[in-house]
């Protein structure tokens, strides 16, 4: 067996070539056996994956020895946390088995010969499919509604209003931070008291909160709508109920579990109830790169996981790098080493040794910009394109003098985790009226889309929703809407609605282009009324409907966008995309599954690196320390760490002085400082405080 590494090219990554695959990969791939009844078996697997290891094709290889073992591919169930990395690991599995069948039939096989995996994505767009296989069962409306986070922030900001907690003298919550609550709450399953301890400002409006969801949750039931923590919870309701879970558990042999790190503790209890013995789970992850526990991320899950089980889970370590250079490695394992609690791993480069990672002290951050910036024109002198560069940071207002200082240097980039594409107006408007189409009982949907049109306010809309809101059926929306007295300013406009919204109800309207196609030509006159750049977005719509063609069903369409966005590159930076190249800036968060040849790690100090938030809490500050971890495994050649020692106060005039003294990191201790080289820079004008 042989494990392809290759990479992205959105990275500006350089492919390598093939390497044969470790004996840990081989163990990893082959787990199980076939029995005397010709049926293939495995007890619990855990993976553990480090940094740039083959994790995605040892998955692969995974799965193409299920299929070849005699396993139906239709019963292997593979949880990711993008479609993407689904779609991928589904694909190489495709190739490994075609490649396998030709050489047992002893001549090339067509293309058809590949696997499918029907049952390869995340786990809400996989537990999205389940619910709608069973909503009778449990009680659910089978066309619900998805609400994505966008959409789940508006309710829950309108119930906020009617509440009246938006007009309280005193502060109360915005609307992302009570969906940020709700959201941890639902997926961690703590009482409301402990969640509040990470929103300790919060914690006085804890009756209000309470009864704000209460209502949050009734609001989705009358309108048959669920949000995204709404459908992992109902699929572990719905494992409860005998009769579903029975079906379920008979559903699926092999279930796979890809980043098993990044779970939480609901997505640990779906699993153990699907799997109880273990029988057929295989997870794989790093421990050492679980830094999500903002979003309910519990790395007790893959640490406790072999414990889970009698006897224990087996285990397989894959600790080959194929990514960096070996004294890269050096300086990630004597981080990792000092952790608390972990999976004992030594990462060893598969491209031998190269230049040692530094440890670069400059005298404040507008010295730390001029470093980097002279670093990153070097390295693109040298033959790095700027685009196979990258700058990490803890947080995303680290970057912001660098940002200043790129663009006074003409130096183009592109930032990563900006706006989202469907969180962009124009984008939402399409998708609310193809929302409500789809489900009559999104009101919601309903609410966005009346009032594109002109003389529609809130006022005339929600008197548009009353009349339709007993109507449960498409059929008895469209007679609704032709039966609704639309205010003067939009009777020009309403037939053409009306005409539209009966279209989108034809079951026999072609999908995508006899929908999207009509919705399109209603929306531009719209789209060059309310925007200025209206040809720019334009071009965003137009993209949509590109995307549409990948599903097969409206349905479809409209769950894995509400489930999984992508991202437009016209969020990210746009004007540095002009370019023929660009610097990656990134926070490490965003940073993770990515690499680079060359990385600088800016603002290395105590209350950045780990943050100041972590203080006093051990387990945050070891979620810090991995996140360091994550932000050096990112490079493959070259690694600089950045630490200022002079951070200027804000809020004073542009020439003040004021500043406090950065200190150490405290993960720099002396077996991480022996793997790095120090250099001391010196600027004109500035000295070392």
């Amino acid at each position: 067996m042989s494990v392809e590494v290759t990479e992205s090219a959105s990275t500006g990554a350089r492919p390598r070539a093939p390497v044969e695959a470790t004996d840990a990969q081989r163990r990893a791939a082959c787990w199980g056996e076939t029995g005397p009844d010709g049926r293939f078996r495995s007890p619990p697997l855990l993976v553990i994956a480090g940094a740039g290891t083959g994790k995605t094709l040892t998955i692969a290889h995974r799965v193409a020895h299920l299929v070849m073992a005699g396993v139906d591919p239709q019963r292997i169930l593979l949880l990711t946390f993008s479609r993407r990395a689904a779609a991928e690991m589904t694909r190489r599995a495709g190739r490994l088995v075609a490649r396998a069948l030709a050489e047992r039939a002893g001549r090339p096989l067509p293309a058809a010969a590949a696997i499918r995996l029907p049952w390869a994505g995340t786990f809400h767009s996989v537990g999205a499919r389940l619910l709608r296989e069973h909503a009778g069962a449990i009680g659910l409306d089978p066309a619900f509604g998805i609400l994505d986070r966008g959409d789940a922030a508006d309710l829950i900001d309108a119930i906020r209003h009617e509440l009246g907690f938006s007009a309280t003298k005193k502060r109360f919550p915005r609307k992302e931070a009570c969906l940020a609550i709700h959201s941890l709450q639902a997926s961690t399953g703590w009482p409301l008291d402990r969640v509040l301890q990470g929103w300790p400002w919060c914690a006085d409006w804890r009756a209000e909160l309470e009864t704000l969801f209460a209502q949050y949750a009734r609001r989705k039931r009358d309108n048959a709508v669920l949000d995204y923590d709404d459908l992992l919870l109902e699929w572990e309701r719905a494992m409860g109920i005998h009769e579903v879970s029975a079906r379920l558990r008979a559903k699926f042999d092999q279930v796979l579990v890809d980043e098993f790190q990044d779970t939480n503790a609901l997505q640990a209890r779906i699993l153990r109830t699907l799997k109880p013995d273990g029988q057929g789970l295989t997870v794989v992850g790093d421990d050492a790169q679980s830094i999500y526990a903002f979003r309910g991320a519990d790395v007790g899950n893959i640490l406790d996981f072999p414990a889970s089980f009698d006897p224990p889970a087996g285990q397989v370590t894959l600790e080959t790098n194929y990514r960096s250079v070996q004294p890269v490695l050096d300086l990630a394992n004597a981080l990792l080493a000092e952790a608390a609690r972990k999976f004992p791993k030594t990462l060893s480069a598969d491209r031998g040794g190269g230049a040692r990672p530094q440890l670069v002290t400059v005298a404040d951050e507008r010295a730390q910009a001029d470093w980097v910036i002279d670093t990153v024109l070097r390295h693109r002198e040298e033959g790095m394109p700027l685009k196979r560069q990258a700058v990490l940071f803890r947080s995303a207002h680290h970057s912001d003098l660098l940002e200043v200082e790129l663009v006074r240097r003409n130096v183009p980039y592109v930032k990563h985790g900006g706006l989202r594409f469907l969180d962009a107006a124009h984008v939402k408007d399409l998708l609310a009226v193809l929302r409500w189409a789809e489900h009559p009982r999104n009101l919601l949907a309903g609410f966005r889309a009346l009032q594109l049109m002109p003389g529609f306010g809130p006022a005339n809309a929600q008197r548009c929703l009353e009349r339709v809101r007993e109507g449960a059926l498409v059929d008895a929306l469209v007679d609704a809407l032709r039966g609704f007295e639309a205010p003067a300013a939009a009777r020009d406009a309403w037939a053409g609605f009306v005409s539209l919204m009966a279209a989108l109800a034809d079951s026999s309207t072609r999908w995508p282009s006899g929908q999207l196609d009509p919705l399109l030509a209603w929306y531009r006159p719209l789209l060059e009324r309310r925007h200025d750049d209206a040809a720019v977005r334009a071009n965003d719509l137009e993209q949509l409907a590109a995307i549409a063609t990948r599903f097969g069903t409206r349905e479809r369409f409209l769950t894995e966008l509400a489930l999984d966005p992508p991202q437009a590159a016209g969020d990210l930076a746009g004007e540095p995309l002009r370019d023929e190249d660009w610097l990656n800036l990134s926070t490490v968060h965003s940073a993770k599954g990515q690499e680079w040849d060359a990385v600088c790690v800016l603002n290395v100090t105590d209350g950045n690196f780990p943050n100041e938030y972590a203080t006093g809490d051990a387990l945050a500050i070891e979620e810090e320390r991995r996140l360091l971890y994550v932000a050096a495994t990112r490079a493959r050649d070259a690694l600089y760490l950045l630490e200022p020692k002079a951070f200027y106060v804000t809020g004073q005039q542009r020439w003040g002085d004021r500043h406090v003294w950065g200190a150490r990191s405290r993960f720099l201790t002396a077996p991480v400082l022996a793997q790095l080289d120090p250099v001391a820079p010196a600027f004109p004008g500035d000295a070392l405080p």
